[in-house]
Parts: structure tokens; sequence; C-alpha cells
């Protein structure tokens, strides 16, 4: 026999019953597979920790025919090579019945036989092929951490015993490839058995000459001593499992090593960057007092608001809006945030089903999630949206492009061919975007819209534009600056987007001049350009005029004879000799102190900034084209800088980009038992770079990237890569409709929010902006990942994966359907 090869099974019973153990030819990686089949019994588990403490294999008996017999004990097993005696000493009794005890021997072994045979017919599920729709796929990886103190902890590691064992099918209900990669894991276990304590042999020596009333004693004791013994190293035995050295590709949760430091950076540098709160020298003052976070429970209410499931706090702030000297700038429309940010949490509409998906929610979607028909009442004769039984439609029209937006997004391209849709024109701001078909359809050119209404009388316009997976936002221009940064748009669209550019000395429309790219486009489909009733030609010599006075340069004005409207394009300047020349400063240009980049509730100025020139400044080229954008690093990074992980920041870009990468594959693609061709609406709460999108980049997806305030002032490099994203505090309610969301990532944000304001706030905005069975994945500090575990968990969420590895953890969520039924009445969000 090689014994190279040879691996033993042990088949245990609790207390006074023979232990026999029998040769198995397993190769090694079954062995790794079934392992943990069997520490999964309660019985066998110290049994088998026995065994992998062992630093080989028990000698093979000199005989096939042999029978092994061991004493039981919670704390070692003694094995002894023998034949099958009369009398056994195991127990200090003599068989009186030899005929009978190998008749009872027999048929025990053979009820082992087929226990242990069902148990390791089992398949272990790998995470990359869980189903989504399966309600109870907890897993939990705990890995022995390091405290202050330099004493190991450990994190009990434990699947939900209140559950199905989801991971435990027959392998005839997974997919072909479901046990691929099942070894990963624990391949290398018998290297790593060489690492346990050496002294466990003597003391198995010593314990056996013991009588069998301490036997007893002991075995009394198994309860107590699996708990914190056999646990712990159990843990011990998963940890040790990391380190796969096979050709099977692996799943990275945590990266380690110097590949950890982006992930483990919790105090981010400014580097060369300064944050948003600082270029903003209008901001109010951060939130003055929280109330103390319950650490023991969490008693979550039903919001009682006159919105009911469209509540968004900073918009439906009734009593602020009440309260307003005047709404002639629309200043009602824009954010109004509550002192204290609410803890309910936000009911769901009679009747929510999980949303249809792309591309398909394009087209149509469930009545029911957003139960609103005045808008297809209004527009339905503009192709805007209509009612059809339990859908709501979108025929891809507008007002402006009634027959279509793809033959709008055409007929633009062929009168300015220059714009070249998804190469030079790849990120466009759409102002009234109403329903979002303009941006709903521009990613059939590759280019990505960042779609902006109000929540006015147009019901749930921006609503609807999310449900169909097309990125928008809730937004007015009125009295503060769009949260966006200076010059970082290819080409802002209006159509009839209502917007009166020409009033007050172009005020708003130099708000557009501040976010256009130098170089960069506007496009205008309105009445003025193409009727002739006093109003409009009015408003178009105003446009003529304003225009002309900011240097923009008329590229065309065309007509489109099938959707029998007019449409005007114009550039803005590439450089600032047009605006040396003008004959009168109207609009004047701004001091040069003036932060262009200063956008979080900064007012609106009425004048224009000049057009950086140098060649290492942002602004003075065009971005690379798509797709190649997305991977260089932008021109204006410079070695002399600092990045935000302490870097040069060239370095720091590409380090953070290969991370994400690397993340994104190894892991969250296959790792986390996500169905992505049900995510479409994705967040990244706290972008650096962008890097977590851009890994993204050939999904079907789009990611919006949250830029905090009091951040590095990283946004710039995101549009530039040709991603999108937007400032925001998350102190404060983020301005979008509830269940807007399919997936939410969070890297080392909460431990930030918890030092800054309340936690449990940032918990029930969460809950809110994200859609029933869509995900959150944290990454953060194990303290903070536990808490919100625990917050999870209150809010009956699946807990679908817990990670913990040097201090760091990784959790992914799901929310669930449920809602509380006791009401907490929100006073000022009650008409």
């Amino acid at each position: 026999m090689n014994t190279n090869h040879t691996y033993y099974t042990t088949y245990a019973v609790h207390s006074h019953m023979l232990i026999i153990k029998k040769i198995h030819k397993y190769p090694e990686s079954h062995f790794s597979h079934t392992r943990s089949n069997l520490i999964s019994s309660h019985l066998l588990k110290p049994i088998v920790l026995h065994y992998l403490s062992n630093e080989q294999p028990p000698d093979p008996p000199l005989a096939s025919d042999h029978v092994w017999f061991q004493t039981y004990n919670t704390t070692y097993f003694k094995s002894t090579q023998m034949a099958v005696p009369k009398h056994s000493k195991s127990d200090g009794r003599k068989s009186t019945n030899t005929c009978c005890s190998t008749v009872t021997l027999v048929a025990f072994v053979a009820l082992c036989l087929v226990g242990v045979w069902m148990m390791t017919s089992s398949s272990v599920v790998p995470l990359q092929n869980l189903d989504t729709t399966q309600k109870n796929d907890i897993i939990t990886k705990s890995y022995d951490t390091e405290d202050s103190s330099g004493e190991n902890t450990v994190n009990t590691a434990t699947l939900d015993d209140s559950k199905p064992k989801q991971f435990e099918d027959n392998p005839g209900d997974l997919p072909d490839d479901a046990t691929k990669g099942d070894s990963n894991v624990n391949s290398q276990q018998d290297n790593n058995n060489n690492n346990n304590n050496p002294k466990e042999d003597d003391e198995t020596t010593n314990e056996s000459e013991k009588e069998t009333k301490q036997d007893e004693q002991e075995n009394n004791e198994y309860g107590k001593e699996s708990k914190y013994g056999v646990d712990s190293q159990l843990e011990k035995v998963e940890s040790e499992g990391k380190n796969d050295k096979t050709d099977a590709p692996k799943t990275e949760v945590l990266p380690s090593g110097a590949e950890s430091e982006l992930l483990s950076e919790t105090s981010v540098k400014n580097g060369s960057f300064s944050t948003q709160a600082s270029e903003s020298s209008k901001e109010k003052e951060g939130q003055k007092s929280v109330k103390p976070e319950n650490n023991k429970g969490y008693n979550w209410k039903l919001c009682n608001v006159t919105a009911g499931p469209d509540y968004i706090p900073c918009l439906d702030n009734l009593q602020a809006i009440r309260s307003l000297r005047t709404t002639k700038h629309y200043e009602h429309r824009e954010r109004h945030c509550p002192e204290n940010p609410p803890t309910c949490l936000v009911p769901l509409p009679e009747g929510y089903q999980r949303p249809i998906k792309w591309p398909t929610s394009r087209e149509k979607i469930w009545y029911h999630n957003v139960p609103h028909t005045k808008l297809a009442v209004l527009k339905g004769h503009q192709n805007w949206v209509k009612v059809d039984g339990e859908y709501l439609t979108f025929p891809g029209g507008g007002t402006q492009f009634k027959h279509g937006a793809l033959h709008y997004i055409d007929f633009i391209q062929e009168n300015v061919p220059e714009i070249a849709w998804g190469k030079r024109s790849r990120v466009v701001l759409d102002v009234g975007c109403g329903v979002a078909s303009f941006g709903g359809f521009l990613f059939d050119r590759d280019v990505l819209a960042m779609s902006l209404a109000p929540k006015d009388e147009h019901e749930a316009q921006v609503q609807f534009a999310l449900e169909r997976g097309i990125p928008a936002i809730s937004a007015v221009m009125g009295t503060q600056r769009l949260t966006f940064p200076a010059r970082v748009f290819d080409v802002v669209h209006c159509a009839r987007c209502r917007v009166p550019w020409h009033i007050e000395g172009g005020k708003l429309l130099l708000e557009l001049n501040r976010l256009l790219r130098p170089g960069g486009y506007f496009v205008w489909s309105a009445t003025p350009i193409y009727q002739k009733n006093p109003e409009d030609v009015g408003i178009w010599d105003a446009m003529k005029k304003l225009t002309k006075s900011m240097c923009w340069e008329v590229q065309a004005v065309g007509k489109d004879k099938v959707n029998k409207v007019g449409v005007a394009v114009y550039r803005k300047p590439m450089s600032n000799e047009c605006y040396e020349g003008r004959q009168q400063n109207e609009p004047p240009m701004c001091n040069e102190s003036d932060d262009p980049n200063a956008a979080w509730k900064v007012p609106l100025q009425t004048c224009m900034h000049k057009v950086p020139v140098a060649a290492q400044v942002r602004g003075s080229q065009w971005p690379e084209q798509w797709p190649s954008r997305v991977e260089k690093v932008p021109y204006w990074l410079l070695s002399s800088q600092v990045g935000v992980y302490g870097k040069p920041a060239p370095d720091d870009f590409s380090a953070d980009f290969e991370h994400w990468k690397r993340v994104v594959n190894k892991s969250y693609k296959s790792g986390l038992g996500i169905d992505w061709s049900t995510v479409r609406n994705v967040m990244d709460m706290r972008a650096i770079y962008g890097g977590f999108a851009a890994a993204l980049k050939d999904m079907n997806i789009w990611v919006m990237n949250i830029v905090s305030v009091d951040s590095p002032d990283t946004l710039p490099i995101i549009y530039e890569r040709g991603l999108f994203g937007i400032y925001h505090d998350w102190c404060e309610s983020f301005s979008t409709y509830p269940r807007s969301y399919d997936l939410l990532h969070a890297d080392h944000l909460f431990s930030k929010i918890k030092n800054k304001c309340n936690m449990t706030a940032l918990v029930a905005e969460v809950d809110r902006i994200l859609r029933p069975e869509g995900k959150l994945i944290i990454r953060d500090t194990v303290d903070i990942t536990n808490e919100v575990e625990n917050m999870a968990r209150s809010m009956n969420w699946e807990v679908r994966l817990t990670y913990s590895k040097d201090k760091e953890g990784l959790l992914c969520v799901q929310k669930s359907m449920w809602r509380p039924t006791e009401l907490e009445t929100i006073p000022y969000a009650i008409a």
C-alpha cells in the first residue's frame, strides 16, 4: 500500500463506543473537499481536527482485514494497531458473546459507512455559482486577527443554523461548474497541519492511561471543550487554507501584503488634492449635534410623511420650504436638509416587485413600482410614457424627438460630425431630462449621460428614469452651483428643458459654461430656434447676443425634418483670445481668486472663468478618446504631486486601478454570489480615482461615483476617465428617489461617518436608496462591518458574506422586502 496517497476517515459515536478507522485511498483534493462536510458534524469535528493536527497520517495496518480501536476522549484520541481481540480494554468490560459482538460490530460498521458515504457525497457550492434568488445563502469566514495589545483574537466562524443549508445541495441541482474551485481554499491543508503544537502527542499518551471514570467525566464536558477549544482550532484551519497554491483560479476577497495598502488606508491623505469643503467657502456648517448611537438594539420605524414611498428628505422638507421668502429662482426645488436626518425607513409602494432587467427596462417598467400616471396624461402624445396594463411603457420619444431618440441623436452628429458620439464625446449632461430617453439611448452610442431634472409638477420623471436603468438625479438650476467640478462635461444638452437661459445676464447659461469642457458643445433644441411667434423670436435674439458675448461659436443651426424641430449647436472656446478681444466685459470675467471647482452650496455668479492654457493644467487639452481615456493617466497628474495614498499621483492612479481590477475580477464578480445580470444602477459611495467604476466598464451597468466634500477632490479625475459622479456629504440625504440603486459600494465610508455624524441615519439612507433585493458591499474595519451587520440583521436583511483579516472586514448584505409596522411621524415632512 502506498502510504503517500492514503488518508483516513474517522467514524465516531459519542461516549463509550468503539471508534473505527477505515483506510480509503482518496486523492488530496477529495479529502480537502470533504473535510468541510466532516467538520460540519458536531460529533466528528474534534476527531477530524485531531487528525488534522497530526504531522503525518498514522502508519497503515499490516493486514488489510485488521480493525483499529480508539478510546474516545474530548481532547485527544489514542489509536493502537491490533487484531480484533475477544475482550476490549477500551471500557474495562469483557464481552460474553463473541458471535454477538461480531454481528453487532459488522452492523455498526455498515451503518457508519452508509452515513459517511451520504455526508461525503454532498457538494459544497462555491460562491461564484450562488443563485441570487436564494434567500438564505449566508457565509461567514473569520480569520485570526491581532488586537491592539498584540494578543490574538478569533471571530467565530459560523453558518446560520436557523436557515436552510443552501451550500450543501445535491450536485444535480447545481450548474455544471458548481464544484469548480472547491479545493481552492483548502487544497494545502495537509501542509499547514505541520504547524500545530507537538506537545499534543505526549499529552495523548499520558491521558490514555487514566481510569474509565475520568474518561466519563471528561466526556460529559464535551460541549464546553468544543466551544472554546475545537471551534477556535477550526477557525485556524480555515485561515490556514487561504494559502492556496493550486493552478485553479483563486477567489480574492481581501488582498494581502503590499496589495492591501489601498484597502486598509483608513486615514487617506489629501496629497496634492484639496477637499471640496475647503474649496467651497460658502459651505454651511456641518451637523452640530447627533444623538448617541444605540449599540444594544435598533427599533426601526416606518416614516410617516406626505411624500410616502417617494420621500426624499432634503427635497421634501416642507417646513423649510414654507419658510422661504421667495421661490422666484426655484428655491423650493433646491435642497433643504433637516438638521437631524431621519432614521426611519421609507415604505414600499403597494404591489412593488423586482424591477425589470436592462435593456428591457428601457422600454417598460412595472406600473406598481412607480404608480404615477400624470405624465402619461400630459406627455403621452409626445411618446414620453404610456400606461399599458400592468406596465408603464416608454416609446423612446420626447418633446423634441417624438419619433425616437436615436434618430435625434444621429441627426445631431450629422450636423456636427466633430461631436463623434462615443469617441470624442463620452460624458454628457442632459438638463431638464424628462424621463431621460435621450440619455437612455445614448448608451447605444457608448455615451454616458448624467440626466438632471427637478422634483416638480412633472411627476416622478427622474424616478421613471432610474427605474428604467438610466442615470439621473433630482436637481434644479436655481440659486446655487450644480455639484459638479468645472470643465468636466464633453457635451451639455437641453431639449425644451424650460430653463430661461437668457435672463439675468445669462446667469444659468454661465453655470453651464463653468461645467463645459473647453472645446465642448452645448446642444440646444427649443422652439425659439424654429418658431416665429414674438416671444420665441425675442428669446432667440437674446440667446444669439448672449452666446456671442460668451465667445461661444455657432457650429450648426439645423431643422430635423422628421421630428420637425430645430437644433442649435455651440462650441466653447479653447483659448482666452476671444475674451481678451471683447469690446465690453459682459458677462464679466470672474476674479482670479474665484475657484471654479468650488461647487458645494456655492451661490451662482454672473461671470466667466478663463480657459486654462498652460500645458499641464486640466482643461488645456482634450482627453484621450474613449475607451482609452479610462485607463490612461490624465496628462495633468504630475509626479511631483502626492496622490491620495502617498505615492506620486500617476503611480497612485495606476495602483488604484490595478487594485480594483483585481478585487472586481477575483472577488466581486465570482466570490459574492451576486447575479450581475440583475445589477444595473450602481453607486460607489466613496470613490477616489474611480477605479471601482473603471473595473466594471465592460459590464452592462453604470456607476454613480460619489466624492465626499471632506475628501480629497478627485472628482475631476473621474470625469477625465470618461466616467461621472457628484459631490455629496453623507451626513445628509442624497438627491435621489427611494429604491434607485441595485448595488451600493462603500469602501471605508462608514468608519469616517461614525466619527462625524449619525451612522444610524446613514444606514437608514442606504435602505432608502437601495432597491429590495439590492446588495450593499462594505469594506471597512472589522468593528464597523460588525456594527453594520447587526443593523442589517435588525432590518431582516440577508447577510450573504462576512470576511475579516488583519482588522479589515468585508461585508455583503442584501436588502429584504421587510418594513416595520410602527410609524414615526416626521413633522417637517407633513403638508
